[in-house]
């Protein structure tokens, strides 16, 4: 399924929050954002893509919560990471219609998190219907 997505991915690129010259992958994962996404942990409807995305890991690490194309990641299971990972989407920008089907669900995402010495700084996230 992997490399599924990975063609997927390649031929509907939809975001680009361009990493910093000698940066590296620290790590990447690919995510299916479903309803339960869209909403924080008190039942309010989310209202900007960082948000729903920093969701999606919180409901997969802490919660449990993981849904079919899911993946497992190395760098967001502790909230202080989500938080950066919030800020570092927020600073990058997402092309409207990206905005759109992320905000609407029923969309995969590939999360790839740039930085140095292991240390993530920027990520850059494609979405695909």
């Amino acid at each position: 399924m992997t490399r599924f997505l990975s063609a997927l991915f390649l031929a509907v690129p939809a975001f680009a929050a361009s990493p910093a010259i000698a940066q590296d992958v620290v790590a990447s994962y690919a995510a299916y954002i479903g309803d339960r996404d869209l909403f924080n942990s008190n039942g309010e409807r989310l209202t900007a893509p960082a948000q729903v995305l920093r969701q999606d890991r919180a409901n997969y690490h802490r919660f449990g919560i993981a849904q079919a194309g899911d993946e497992w990641d190395p760098v967001f299971d502790s909230a202080d990471n989500r938080a950066a990972m919030e800020a570092m989407v927020n600073a990058g920008s997402i092309e409207p219609g990206a905005a759109q089907i992320l905000m609407s669900g029923g969309a995969m995402v590939l999360v790839q998190i740039f930085g140095s010495g292991g240390v993530g700084t920027s990520v850059q996230v494609t979405v695909a219907r």
